[in-house]
């Protein structure tokens, strides 16, 4: 089904307006708890994205995103930070002077916070990009455990594994969703631009595209810098929402859910992300439960530890060997695929319910 193009846009204007309706009414009657799951959600939609952005449309295999998102919550959290708030969190050692007494706003913190892990992105990934599959993995995972290990030993300007605390609440739930948006909308732009064209070029065929004329390393390059950046805007948002960080937030269990979210997704898929990035984020806090105390009618368990984490891979697990492009594969969500999803259904049943006659 064609839809002509100002019924689209009249679509896309009402879906946004629905969409700032819910945020809306979450932001004013959600309670504290909830409204933290739901900007968390926002959250992880910016990180899915920017992952998605390096395994997903340029073909590179990277599991070092916790690193970069460590970068900018600390990069934004000690220039948004009053000095008397400073020399509260370091106790055990001095900041450094130069440190001590820097405030700034929250967007322009955000932006250079942002800028610092893409700078990081770019020193690393020069040399890094060369290597392919299981070893760019393993490297990108090695620089990321080192960001963290420097963190920790930083003690005059991170405050060590102490970690900061008191963070201004600048990730408010319009903060969060706004940004949110407009990493989605920029994602698109960039997909549907000649770099994007580019990046999926490198991600089919690396001689093809070289033969094509199109500059592999530096493509790789920049889309790493690019998904850097946009890390550190997330790490940041995350510091900013938690109030507080410490080197132990940003261990490799945090890139693995991102990876989760993108690969549930579809590697590949803008729409997927966004989706995976709801669904995961809502489905581990509802299954919290399976942690505590269980009383069923043959079992009974004292508590659990870590089953919650069993049980959502096992789904997962069931989730990706049923569907192993992921839930959106690599299509987008359009009004054209959703108009045509109830004549599909109606379709599907009605040839289901022919074989049964017969």
């Amino acid at each position: 089904m064609t839809l002509n193009k100002k019924t689209r846009l009249i679509l896309s204007i009402a879906g946004v307006l629905l969409i700032a309706l819910f945020i809306l009414f979450a932001d004013k009657t959600f309670s504290s708890f909830n409204l933290r799951i739901f900007n968390l959600c926002g959250i992880y939609i910016i990180l899915a994205l920017s992952l998605n952005l390096i395994n997903g449309f340029t073909g590179l295999f990277s599991l070092g995103h916790a690193g970069f998102m460590a970068l900018g919550a600390y990069v934004s959290a000690l220039l948004t930070m009053s000095p008397a708030q400073k020399e509260m969190n370091f106790f055990m050692a001095p900041i450094e002077p130069w440190l001590a007494g820097i405030q700034l706003p929250f967007i322009p913190a955000l932006i250079i916070a942002g800028a610092v892990s893409a700078l990081a992105g770019f020193l690393i990934g020069t040399p890094v990009l060369r290597l392919r599959d299981d070893y760019l993995a393993i490297a990108t995972l090695g620089f990321s455990e080192i960001i963290r290990v420097v963190i920790t030993n930083m003690q005059s300007v991170t405050n060590g594994a102490l970690g900061i605390k008191g963070l201004p609440k600048f990730s408010t739930t319009w903060m969060i969703w706004c940004l949110a948006f407009l990493t989605v909308v920029f994602m698109f732009a960039l997909i549907r631009s000649a770099f994007g064209r580019s990046c999926m070029a490198v991600r089919d065929n690396e001689i093809a595209a070289q033969a094509m004329g199109i500059d592999v390393a530096k493509i790789k390059v920049l889309s790493f810098t690019i998904a850097s950046f946009i890390a550190g805007i997330g790490g940041a948002l995350l510091g900013h929402m938690m109030s507080t960080i410490d080197p132990k937030m940003f261990t490799f269990a945090l890139t693995y859910n991102i990876v989760l979210i993108v690969v549930l997704g579809g590697n590949g898929s803008i729409t997927g992300s966004v989706i995976a990035a709801i669904v995961v984020t809502i489905s581990m806090e509802a299954l919290r439960f399976l942690d505590g105390p269980l009383n069923f009618i043959f079992v009974q368990t004292n508590g659990l530890p870590g089953l919650r984490m069993v049980v959502f891979s096992i789904l997962l697990l069931v989730v990706v060997i049923n569907r192993q492009q992921g839930l959106m594969g690599k299509t987008e969500f359009s009004w054209e695929l959703l108009a045509g999803i109830k004549p599909a259904i109606g379709a599907y049943f009605s040839k289901k319910s022919g074989k049964e006659s017969n």
